[in-house]
């Protein structure tokens, strides 16, 4: 590639460079809807084979040791599917309740607005707080549970045939590529990094999940099932994920008993992330994988744009591999370095 750009000046080097990455953006947008499953299938395989190697290392068949995870993964995606849906079955039809009790809510601060000066506040928050809206996001959920059930397959499809490849596709990744010592190291701290992240953010999601779920069921708050999940899955998502899991608990503990409430909910979602998010989870994870806090909110921005909310799940691992790709060669490798950590701490760890 050096040598095929070598005859052309700097801008033209720079705008074949920026011409091909827009063209490789380009694609995936179009085959998002196969890569989507995909990705998700390669970092669940990522975290599956952990527990694939432990059985085999302890004398298990492969077919065995294939069973089990299968086993488990249906096992836990149906009982995800049927919690969820069930739930979500549930706050349908208590939602005409809800709505009442909103709508008065509104006009009442509406009402408050316009007694402090903000004029046509009544009519317009229960536009901007539309609880139609809600009502057709829940519709739109249970009428697309089957095409969710069916992409669920797929990728549990994906990770069977990933992990009956997970031992030879390491070698053959060597051989393809005619990967150096080098390359073959990096690939190597790449896919641990990346199973590490994933291992520990399962492990402290699950946590948040249910701390979430006792808290809103010592408060009486309905569906404290469906939140948990919510905030099981949102954890992933860094920053934006643990403002937005306490929003809708927040907000029908408003409607269902009252303001005081609603801010005892606020408090303890600050609460569980704030231990869990700021204290726990850094220091098990350390370093994690060396991302700048302005690179993860870009991560979120582009990978979110590209992939949708799966994207935004996966934005810290797709991002990872991205810098340590970058960093590979010297022609891209700042990139990865404004992308990466800061350079103070690692100035200060080699003094």
């Amino acid at each position: 590639m050096t040598n095929a750009l070598s005859g052309f000046s700097p801008p033209a080097r720079g705008l074949l460079v920026a011409g091909a990455f827009a063209l490789v953006i380009g694609l995936m947008k179009i085959s998002a809807p196969i890569l989507v499953p995909l990705l998700l299938a390669v970092f669940i395989a990522i975290i599956a084979t952990p527990a694939l190697r432990w059985m085999r290392r302890r004398g298990v068949p492969k077919w065995g040791a294939m069973a089990v995870i299968i086993f488990v993964l249906l096992d836990v995606g149906s009982l995800l599917a049927l919690v969820t849906t069930g739930a979500i079955e549930g706050f349908r039809d208590s939602l005409p309740t809800y709505q009442e009790r909103f709508m008065l809510l509104s006009d009442q601060l509406g009402g408050w607005m316009e007694g402090v000066g903000v004029g046509g506040s009544r009519e317009a928050i229960p536009d901007l707080l539309d609880p139609n809206k809600v009502g057709v996001a829940v519709r739109y959920l249970l009428s697309n549970a089957s095409g969710f059930f069916a992409t669920g397959l797929l990728v549990l499809l994906a990770v069977v045939f990933i992990l009956l490849e997970a031992n030879s596709l390491p070698a053959k990744l060597k051989v393809a590529f005619r990967m150096t010592e080098a390359g073959d190291a990096r690939l190597k701290r790449l896919l641990d990094a990346i199973k590490g992240y994933m291992l520990i953010k399962s492990l402290t999601s699950l946590g948040t999940a249910v701390c979430v779920w006792l808290w809103l069921w010592f408060l009486g708050i309905d569906f404290a099932i469906l939140w948990a999940v919510m905030a099981f899955f949102l954890n992933f998502i860094p920053v934006v994920g643990n403002i937005v899991m306490m929003i809708p608990a927040t907000l029908l503990a408003l409607v269902q008993v009252d303001v005081s409430t609603a801010i005892w909910v606020a408090v303890g979602y600050l609460v569980i992330n704030t231990v869990i998010g700021n204290v726990l989870e850094p220091r098990i994870m350390g370093k994690g994988l060396g991302i700048s806090t302005l690179a993860v909110f870009i991560a979120l921005l582009f990978w979110g744009w590209l992939f949708g909310t799966v994207g935004m799940f996966l934005a810290v691992p797709l991002t990872a591999t991205l810098i340590i790709a970058l960093d590979a060669s010297p022609h891209t490798r700042p990139i990865a370095i404004l992308l990466g950590p800061e350079i103070k701490e690692e100035a200060e760890a080699e003094r």
